[in-house]
């Protein structure tokens, strides 16, 4: 049966009773609204910790529009049945207090240098501090073996994996695969914001960037790029970029030449919702 925290202190209570037995803890850091992306990730602990432990804490210090923090769908008592079922074994639900207290000084300040200046970092100001904030925060409370996280979120996951390493961290970072809809769109928590007439057309913004994986070898990057954006420039989308970028330093590349690894990201509004999604290319 899965376990429920509020409190710090009874998790890491339980937590050394876990360690003192010699189990790996692996970590599965969420704001809720589960999908099976989430879950892939838990299964993924799952195969990989002894024991799998889930925060559900919708993190106010990364969020820039506040209406976009006030609409987070909080969906606790779904998630806590469908984590159960996946066989989840820890569900850590801290309130804000709890994770910043108010009596304390959690503010962090880290420099990410060009990580966090392109593409979300410079149409997100702020984000990324807010999720350094709270994923330092769980690490110390938390102190998992592993630490799982998504690709959908590919700069999120670069910007972690940069973190761990200023903190020195022993934590070892794990990227789940991205989960699709059988049409191709990316499952994320926002997509239940969609419209029906929404939804229908959101597919288009992952078939652009298979189309663009399809062209490496064929085009110039610049080629690449400008048939990604005619593509996308339809009157239900407001395109925030669509970059491709090497895949280590995020900064966008003009070619293909010497790069280990390239990405292509892209970051949509259709109505009211934000998406966001990414392809490797190399």
């Amino acid at each position: 049966m899965m376990r429920r925290y509020k409190t710090i202190g009874h998790l890491q209570n339980r937590l050394e009773e876990l360690r003192n037995e010699g189990k790996r803890i692996g970590f599965v850091p969420t704001m809720g609204a589960l999908h099976m992306g989430h879950i892939s990730l838990i299964k993924n602990s799952i195969e990989t910790s002894d024991i799998t432990i889930c925060s559900i804490f919708v993190n106010p210090t990364q969020f820039n529009v506040k209406e976009d923090l006030d609409k987070y769908p909080r969906t606790v008592e779904q998630d806590a049945k469908v984590l159960e079922e996946a066989g989840c074994d820890i569900l850590f639900l801290p309130t804000i207090d709890v994770i910043y207290p108010p009596d304390e000084d959690n503010s962090y300040q880290v420099d990410f240098g060009d990580l966090e200046t392109v593409m979300e970092g410079a149409h997100r100001p702020g984000h990324f501090a807010g999720v350094a904030q709270v994923l330092k925060r769980f690490l110390s409370i938390i102190e998992p073996d592993a630490m799982y996280m998504g690709q959908k979120d590919y700069q999120q996951f670069t910007i972690v994996r940069a973190l761990l390493k200023k903190l020195d961290s022993k934590t070892h970072l794990v990227m789940g695969e991205t989960i699709r809809e059988e049409d191709g769109l990316a499952m994320s928590s926002r997509n239940v914001r969609l419209k029906p007439q929404e939804r229908s057309i959101a597919p288009l913004i992952s078939k652009t960037l298979f189309d663009a994986k399809s062209k490496v070898g064929k085009k110039s990057i610049s080629e690449i790029k400008k048939e990604a954006l005619e593509q996308l420039d339809i009157p239900e989308f407001t395109i925030e970029y669509f970059e491709i970028a090497d895949g280590i330093t995020l900064q966008p590349i003009s070619s293909f030449e010497g790069i280990e690894t390239a990405v292509a990201c892209t970051a949509v509004h259709l109505g009211a919702v934000r998406l966001i999604d990414n392809v490797v290319l190399i």
